[in-house]
């Protein structure tokens, strides 16, 4: 796969690319002003620095270590040095400690730069940071969200992935106190006071699912299993993609209908990220279960979804990792890598990435669009959700599988299990 009909970019070219994405990224890097620490903020212009996985420098650090594995350069390791000397030095500062919003993402990012590059500081702000989580547990719950992203089931896959097993349990347990009974299965409010109940990885059902069962799995605790695959089966019976596709809608009650689309496509509130709790289901429970093919009819509804065509004003508008084309990307590798698909989508979708970047002597950079803003092009992020980290990874594991390459990111996302051969 170096050239393709399909895109006419050679793997050297999206290589290029993904550098001067990364060089851009650099270049926004600002001192924390501590000692010798950088971080990112969410957007250039914007005043403060952002620690957090979701947005933040916890999410560039990531692509720092993609960057240093795939091309032997120690520059970006010693960046990735650097930004962990900052996200140390915010541990103690933040206000949450959720996966991707707050203390246990980062400390997953700083664990890593323990193992990856020998950094015992990183590591002692790591155990640092758990010694934090474990104390603001109320015996419930950490805060205002109840869901991967910003509660319970994110810090507690979290805590698992750093060997913090008893935390990890704390954290899942009370899903069984809080689970509301369905006709096919269980369901949870994701923040108190939301009428809507949502269904994906993000915010929804199938997040809280990928948290019990990892944890259950590992912990050998059957009831948190039985949790999980109460969840999932309550998702699975909302499925409107016919016998080959699967789509859920984004909630129920739908969550403000003014501002979010009914059906979505990519990792946040579409098949794009249920897929990836389809794999990570059949991974634990094997190939006999219902979940492989379940992951297939995802993928089904996503390729026949539009996607990456901006269709109307509101559809597909995102580049990015969390809501749009990188997210897509990223399961469509995943698909090459363990089923041997044809790669001619996931060419689509780098070429469509590649005629987005914004391209100068500053380097490359993602501007996605709000079609109710004025001027509708936003200023382009940093981050992995929406910016240029989440999208240079992708890239960068493209380039690597295109010439049959390790699959295997370099940090390994918490949520997106890894490609099985």
């Amino acid at each position: 796969m170096a050239t393709t009909e399909a895109t006419g970019l050679a793997a050297g070219e999206v290589e290029a690319l993904a550098v001067e994405g990364l060089r851009w990224l650099v270049s926004v890097a600002r001192d924390d002003g501590g000692e010798g620490g950088i971080g990112w903020p969410v957007r250039a212009s914007d005043g403060g620095l952002e620690p957090m996985l979701y947005n933040g420098t916890a999410g560039v650090v990531p692509v720092l270590l993609e960057a240093w594995r795939h091309f032997g350069d120690d520059s970006y390791a010693d960046v990735a040095l650097r930004a962990a000397r900052g996200l140390a030095g915010a541990v103690e500062s933040v206000e949450d400690d959720s996966l991707y919003f707050g203390r246990i993402g980062m400390a997953l990012v700083l664990r890593a730069v323990h193992d990856d590059l020998g950094d015992t500081a990183a590591g002692h702000a790591a155990d640092r940071a758990v010694g934090l989580v474990r104390s603001r547990f109320d015996g419930e719950r950490w805060g205002e969200l109840y869901e991967l992203m910003g509660g319970n089931a994110g810090i507690g896959l979290g805590a698992l992935l750093l060997g913090a097993e008893d935390l990890a349990v704390q954290a899942v347990e009370p899903y069984a106190r809080s689970a509301e009974q369905t006709p096919a299965g269980v369901r949870w409010q994701f923040r108190p006071g939301a009428p809507g109940r949502m269904h994906h990885i993000s915010h929804g059902t199938l997040g809280i699912v990928y948290g019990l069962a990892a944890v259950g799995h590992a912990t050998g605790r059957e009831d948190l299993v039985e949790l999980a695959l109460a969840g999932a089966a309550d998702v699975v019976s909302r499925g409107e993609g016919g016998p080959d596709g699967f789509l859920v809608p984004h909630s129920d009650p739908h969550h403000r209908p003014d501002v979010v689309e009914r059906y979505n496509y990519g990792w946040c509130h579409g098949p794009s990220g249920d897929a990836q709790v389809f794999r990570l289901l059949r991974d634990l429970f094997g190939d006999s279960a219902p979940w492989p093919a379940l992951a297939d009819r995802c993928w089904h509804t996503v390729r026949h979804s539009g996607v990456p065509r901006r269709l109307r004003p509101g559809f597909w508008d995102n580049n990015g990792r969390c809501c749009g084309t990188a997210g897509v990307l990223a399961l469509a590798c995943d698909r090459i890598a363990e089923q041997g698909d044809s790669p001619e989508f996931a060419d689509v979708l780098v070429a469509d990435i590649a005629s987005h970047a914004v391209r100068d002597a500053a380097g490359a950079r993602w501007s996605n669009v709000e079609h109710r803003a004025d001027p509708t092009d936003l200023e382009p992020e940093t981050g992995w959700a929406m910016g240029n980290a989440g999208i240079v990874r992708e890239l960068l594991r493209y380039t690597r599988i295109s010439r049959g390459g390790e699959p295997a990111y370099a940090f390994a996302w918490p949520d997106q299990p890894a490609p099985r051969a």
